[in-house]
């Protein structure tokens, strides 16, 4: 007689659980309550007749025969995923889905949009705005465009366009620490940093400067927030020249050096390397990548 299965919110609970080490971690990603999630643990140790957690310290430990257990459940929880995908690609009705940035499309992806319609009328477009990282296997985006390093574990990263960035400050506080002579100077100035908080260290490397310290100061995903923080005076701030050409030909902003261009922190067109080969992803990354 072939071996009943577990309940599969059972074994959602454990994967999740097991992951965060945390109940109540688990409980809020599966919108449940944490004894709901204590539950379905309790069902599922008692289904396989072991225990697969310690509770230790108002927290929670794997047991021996819970990390053996692990690397099964996530494989077929991966398997099931990737199935998924593969049979919804191969059905679905010639949409594309791709998540990007709110600048980016406004100001490079959208102008360009119709050369691709023009040249592929079979693949609909749908555009979603957003600065979050993406979760592929829930979000049902295909493809997302994102500004960063391009260094995204299990993704296919392609560098799509490095564009020009310009370091800005708020009058008030270029008041205050009077204008920098050269990129030297702003190692000493208050920074506002991107998501990944890279930016800044990749500029310095870029102006020959070594910067020592680990970098300070308020960071965001949104670079509309991050420009909000500029323009309140919270540090000076790298972003597209594009993105703040206003503000600085207004006098809301001051553009303390020239513009510069870092080619590894650049605009990346990111999917699943499951999903790579996808028919309309990859003509989607052939035009882009063409028309950078």
């Amino acid at each position: 007689m072939a071996q009943r299965l577990p309940p599969l919110n059972a074994l959602k609970a454990f994967e999740a659980a097991a992951r965060h080490l945390s109940v109540k971690a688990a409980a809020e990603e599966l919108f449940v309550t944490p004894g709901a999630v204590s539950q379905m643990l309790k069902t599922l140790e008692t289904h396989l007749g072991v225990r697969l957690f310690e509770r230790v310290n108002r927290g929670i430990h794997l047991t021996p025969a819970g990390r053996d257990y692990l690397p099964s459940i996530r494989n077929a929880f991966r398997q099931i995923a990737d199935a998924t995908r593969r049979v919804a690609a191969s059905t679905d009705s010639g949409v594309l889905t791709i998540s990007v940035t709110p600048f980016f499309a406004s100001a490079w992806l959208v102008p360009r949009m119709k050369s691709f319609q023009d040249a592929h009328p079979e693949i609909d477009l749908q555009i979603v705005t957003s600065n979050a990282v993406v979760d592929f296997s829930r979000s049902g985006v295909d493809v997302a465009i994102r500004h960063g390093l391009g260094r995204y574990g299990g993704l296919r990263s392609d560098r799509v366009v490095a564009v020009e960035m310009v370091v800005v400050a708020a009058p008030s506080l270029v008041e205050r620490l009077g204008l920098p002579a050269g990129a030297e100077d702003l190692v000493r100035w208050p920074h506002v940093h991107d998501a990944e908080r890279k930016g800044w260290s990749l500029w310095f490397q870029s102006n020959g400067i070594e910067e020592l310290r680990a970098p300070r100061g308020p960071s965001f995903d949104d670079s509309s927030l991050l420009l909000k923080a500029v323009l309140g005076g919270q540090g000076a701030g790298l972003l597209p020249a594009a993105m703040v050409a206003g503000e600085v030909e207004g006098g809301q902003l001051v553009k303390l050096l020239e513009e510069t261009h870092m080619e590894d922190f650049a605009y990346y067109l990111v999917c699943p390397e499951v999903t790579q080969n996808d028919p309309k992803i990859a003509t989607f990354r052939e035009w882009i990548l063409g028309r950078s």
